[in-house]
């Protein structure tokens, strides 16, 4: 609300300044809103033109400000995109679909065993999650042969769901288009439950290292990494606000040495929720 009043009042104060250079002191005083007995109650009597023109002057600015905080506000409520520039990188934070992203390589985020059954048992994959959709609409993705032809090693020790081989977080394996990525550790039951804000600023180093690798002078596009059903702090259930992870990965790139080089970018893609708000990342341009 503070940062609305503020720039609306720049704007308000820029276009009220353009007008009281151009439009002539007169026509203010054309308007009587006080009159001269309201006036001699004051003892002001003899002084009705200048007042006039002061209290039209005040309310025109005050009317032009209304009319600029209205117009911000429509902005920001209608704006899907807010972007981020540095010395040596952009960021776009913007609202859409990223399964219907194109011309970009797309970040697609597994669990560290790039598990691919999609049900409902709760070690499966949820079809409504990115990677549950990603797999429905690739029904003969190969995992293993992906896995084999980019060479990625597992880790020497076995995720702690069923002993599974299990990968870095942060990995990559390309796929076309699509860079699929080893994301949540899985706990003995093959829930997502092992990531602490450490952990999880571990993989997001590992993971702009692997995309300067792979993003072949294309956009590189990711969700909000670990809003959906990943659980933080040690296993205790936490979540991490979805704008809170959203500063986390703006900040984490920010700080690193690997970026995508201009004029390409990090477009992080997310959806409309009420927690989340484009507005209260501008802080961070």
């Amino acid at each position: 609300m503070i940062d609305l009043l503020k720039k609306s009042a720049a704007c308000a104060f820029a276009i009220i300044s353009a007008v009281f250079t151009f439009v002539p002191e007169a026509i203010f005083g054309k308007v009587i809103l006080i009159s001269e007995d309201v006036l001699k109650q004051f003892t002001l009597e003899g002084y009705t033109s200048e007042i006039n023109i002061i209290v039209n002057r005040v309310l025109t600015f005050v009317i032009v400000w209304f009319i600029a905080a209205f117009g911000y506000k429509a902005y920001l409520l209608l704006r899907n995109k807010v972007s981020i520039k540095g010395n040596n990188y952009k960021i776009t934070v913007e609202y859409g679909d990223l399964l219907k992203m194109k011309r970009c390589k797309r970040v697609i985020n597994f669990d560290e065993c790039f598990s691919t059954h999609v049900g409902t048992a709760p070690a499966d994959i949820k079809p409504t999650s990115i990677c549950g959709q990603y797999l429905t609409a690739n029904p003969n993705l190969n995992i293993q042969s992906l896995l084999s032809n980019s060479q990625l090693k597992p880790l020497k020790t076995k995720s702690k769901y069923q002993s599974k081989e299990r990968y870095e977080s942060g990995r990559i394996v390309p796929n076309g288009d699509d860079l699929l990525l080893a994301f949540a550790k899985l706990d003995k039951n093959g829930l997502g439950r092992f990531f602490t804000r450490d952990e999880y600023l571990e993989c997001l180093s590992v993971l702009w290292e692997e995309i300067d690798k792979y993003y072949g002078q294309q956009d590189v596009c990711i969700p909000i990494l670990g809003a959906g059903l990943t659980r933080f702090d040690g296993g205790s259930g936490a979540s991490i606000p979805q704008q809170e992870l959203l500063d986390m990965i703006i900040w984490s790139y920010k700080l690193s040495s690997h970026k995508i080089k201009s004029p390409r970018k990090l477009r992080i893609i997310c959806r409309r929720d009420e927690d989340f708000s484009l507005d209260k990342i501008d802080s961070q341009a």
